[in-house]
């Protein structure tokens, strides 16, 4: 993976962007300083690989067994986590419903927004009987022209559809990839770990494979590594590098930006037109045994280190 350093840098906005510490002769403090401050990376360089062409078929994934219930603790937990661990809604919208009136425990109307519900405690919302949902984990190959959303009328594919059968409970993906680009999708009913997985001070790692229509210049490379300028702020990739060595039209970029288009806003900053966007890692899970349009229960094992991470 081919990272550049200060020393690289040969354009006249790096010239011209005032980085006091490279005068000084300090040690860079890592913060970007101006629009162009070059980002020094204390891990070790990385490498992009091809990816292999299997010509057998994929074999068939094993779902993993669905994890029994888990009981209310002695302790109980708070009213509006419990109304949304049932699939009704969010934590927020359930503190709307609890505030009107439409929850009851045990037969008694709640309107205490802190109440807590123990175990053997009786939940209806709008009369209805309800019970702390399974947390469920799906990992889906998205195909191109499906909208990441759970619910579109104007959309003539959303994700959803190829969720159909999967389970019972209410789940919804975690982040978004846009109408064209394919690769990995998540999705969960677990709101703990959806909010871990894409608030980007976790930083947890994307990589993707870009498709541009001509090759990509060897000093714009360098650039989207030391970090450029976009309308929306400053975005430097964390590893970028050729795929193949005799094809530069094929990148591979690692990212941990959650900023809506980043990868395709990237390249057409150097005026690249993205022709195909595939996600091939996030968070640690990859596409293997996985068929473009199909999904899969994590396992056990990929759930624990997901919440570890």
């Amino acid at each position: 993976m081919r990272k550049s350093n200060n020393s690289s840098r040969g354009n006249s906005q790096g010239k011209s962007s005032g980085n006091t510490s490279k005068r000084s002769g300090k040690a860079p403090s890592g913060k970007r300083i101006g629009k162009s401050r070059v980002v020094e990376k204390s891990e070790p360089k990385k490498e992009f690989k091809p990816r292999k062409k299997f010509g057998k078929p994929a074999k068939k994934v094993e779902s993993a067994p669905r994890p029994k219930l888990k009981t209310l603790s002695a302790e109980g937990m708070r009213l509006n986590r419990f109304i949304a661990n049932a699939g009704v809604c969010s934590r927020r919208e359930a503190d709307t419903f609890i505030g009107a009136g439409m929850v009851t425990i045990n037969g008694k109307t709640v309107t205490e927004l802190g109440t807590r519900v123990l175990p053997g405690d009786e939940v209806r919302f709008d009369g209805r009987k309800i019970e702390a949902e399974r947390k469920v984990y799906i990992l889906l190959n998205k195909p191109k022209d499906y909208v990441t959303t759970t619910d579109d009328p104007h959309a003539d594919k959303i994700v959803m559809d190829l969720l159909k059968g999967a389970c019972d409970e209410r789940v919804y993906p975690v982040g978004r990839l846009d109408r064209n680009t394919t690769g990995l999708l998540l999705f969960t009913n677990d709101g703990d770990l959806s909010k871990k997985l894409t608030h980007p001070s976790h930083n947890k790692k994307k990589v993707y494979q870009v498709s541009l229509d001509k090759p990509v210049e060897r000093g714009h490379m360098e650039m989207i590594a030391e970090g450029i300028q976009l309308e929306d702020g400053p975005i430097a990739a964390d590893a970028i590098s050729y795929i193949k060595a005799d094809d530069k039209t094929e990148v591979g970029i690692e990212i941990h930006s959650g900023k809506n288009r980043i990868v395709r806003r990237i390249f057409e900053h150097f005026g690249y037109r993205v022709k195909k966007l595939d996600r091939v890692l996030f968070a640690g899970l990859t596409k293997k045994n996985l068929p473009r349009g199909k999904w899969r229960l994590l396992t056990d094992k990929e759930i624990k280190f997901l919440k570890m991470i």
